[in-house]
């Protein structure tokens, strides 16, 4: 039987960092501090304690806790049920931890502890984590809410499933879920140490489940969300999410970290939602889009609705490359997209990629030359470059994996420090490449213009901010 639930994310110490693991499409082990809202995980915790689970929000990451201390807070609260998400390059660390807890809880009194596993990894080689710990359930798919409730359901009725790989068995409707408990969730442990946030405390939604596309072959949440299978919450529920934060919670900032936000009549009801509520006069909103899809009008009706700060991903300049991944968009969409972005006064982000098998140097050195000119123009008020890696269960994996082209399986080697494919380009070139843009974009001219963008306290507060993980982030990539 369980009647209570442990949503955990166990410490994972590391010279290379803090694990940037929650909401995290791409794992780093990160030295900027930032944290990340889990917001499916959050969903999970608030259907289950409106089905009487007594739950447990313990991310250890977040609270900076040690080992001993998370151990220590799980056996005084000796949950039923622990649920940990997972990704590559931890996989491993959480076959060892699971096997401490499972042999923990034998030298405790009534403590009959079941663990399951969550996340793109397991969801793409259910079987090994079964094979590799004693883990007793893994849920494959990325609507955790609904697999734990459907799972936890038979397991109360006494029909526990016998095979320890678990998928959906019924349609889910996202508006039937209810507004997350950000109480519960203790919200305030991800609201401040966030570089999308410039106006503090701030919050994630999800309106949607993940991309619209949904088939950009190296996206680790295509395992979890396939385009073909895009969800998104309706207007009212995605309204009342917003009103929540920003009414009992005083939220200014919030960022919706669907994969790609939702365009077309569902954006355009929103956005004349929140203009003729007032919320665009108490909440500044972020989001993620694509290139080439939205027009001059709608980004300008996305300004006056309260949106700021739009997150892009320049995958690369060279068209054989966006078609190798199945981006679908040109490469003259970027420049054109930004120049509308800016003209509506919106804060773009832009984040580039080398590593690719077939690229060269010429045409990594390109893509980053075109994120530089961009950031030095001006078009984007941030950046970011990752090197691009192959996660299972990725379309880009399976290329790889059959033509030979990986360099190495072992999972903890897949945390953006050290290039994972075969490339024209040496490995330790690639990370010169890249700390080389970090270092190259700041100069005295950009700096000028920043200076000059100020226009209140908190745009000092969030340059200073913004400075500070920025040296930070080199050291990730050293």
């Amino acid at each position: 039987m369980v009647k209570s639930v442990s949503f955990s994310y166990p410490p994972l110490e590391s010279p290379k960092g803090t694990a940037f693991l929650s909401q995290n499409r791409q794992f780093q082990w990160t030295n900027t501090g930032n944290v990340i809202y889990p917001i499916i995980p959050a969903y999970a915790a608030t259907l289950l304690q409106s089905k009487g689970l007594k739950i447990f929000w313990d991310d250890a990451i977040a609270q900076n806790l040690t080992y001993q201390q998370w151990i220590d807070q799980l056996v005084k609260n000796k949950p039923d049920l622990i649920v940990i998400e997972t990704k590559t390059p931890v996989i491993k660390k959480h076959w060892i931890i699971i096997k401490e807890l499972k042999n923990l809880s034998l030298k405790i009194e009534n403590w009959n502890l079941k663990i399951i596993l969550m996340g793109d990894h397991v969801t793409a080689l259910p079987q090994e984590s079964i094979d590799n710990c004693k883990v007793d359930y893994v849920l494959v798919g990325g609507h955790y809410d609904f697999l734990l409730n459907e799972l936890i359901e038979l397991i109360n009725s006494g029909h526990a499933p016998k095979n320890k790989i678990y998928k959906l068995q019924k349609p889910i409707n996202l508006n039937i879920l209810p507004i997350i408990d950000r109480k519960l969730t203790q919200w305030q442990l991800y609201a401040y140490n966030n570089t999308n946030y410039k106006y503090k405390p701030g919050s994630y939604i999800m309106s949607g489940r993940d991309c619209w596309w949904g088939r950009c072959t190296f996206c680790s949440w295509t395992t979890l969300f396939p385009g073909k299978n895009f969800h998104s919450f309706s207007i009212d529920h995605t309204i009342k999410e917003i009103e929540n934060l920003v009414n009992n919670f005083g939220v200014k900032e919030i960022f919706d970290d669907s994969g790609t936000l939702p365009v077309g009549k569902w954006l355009n009801d929103l956005c004349n939602q929140l203009i003729n509520r007032g919320l665009n006069k108490k909440v500044v909103l972020g989001c993620n889009m694509r290139f080439g899809v939205l027009s001059q009008k709608e980004y300008d009706l996305m300004k006056k609705a309260g949106f700021r700060f739009i997150l892009y991903g320049l995958e690369s300049a060279n068209q054989t490359t966006l078609d190798f991944v199945n981006k679908n968009e040109k490469t003259s969409y970027a420049l054109k997209t930004l120049q509308m972005a800016k003209k509506s006064k919106l804060e773009p982000h832009v984040t580039a990629m080398i590593g690719y098998p077939h690229e060269t140097l010429k045409q990594a050195t390109k893509t980053l030359n075109l994120a530089r000119y961009i950031f030095q123009n001006n078009l984007a008020d941030s950046l970011q470059a990752t090197i691009l890696i192959p996660y299972p269960g990725t379309p880009l994996f399976n290329y790889c994996q059959k033509n030979n082209l990986l360099l190495t399986t072992n999972w903890e080697d897949y945390d953006m420090r050290t290039p994972i494919i075969k490339s024209p380009i040496p490995p330790k070139k690639q990370l010169e490449l890249v700390q080389h843009l970090f270092k190259g974009v700041i100069t005295p001219k950009f700096v000028i213009k920043k200076i000059i963008s100020i226009r209140s306290f908190d745009d000092i507060k969030h340059l200073a901010n913004y400075a500070f993980k920025y040296f930070k982030k080199l050291k990730d990539f050293s």
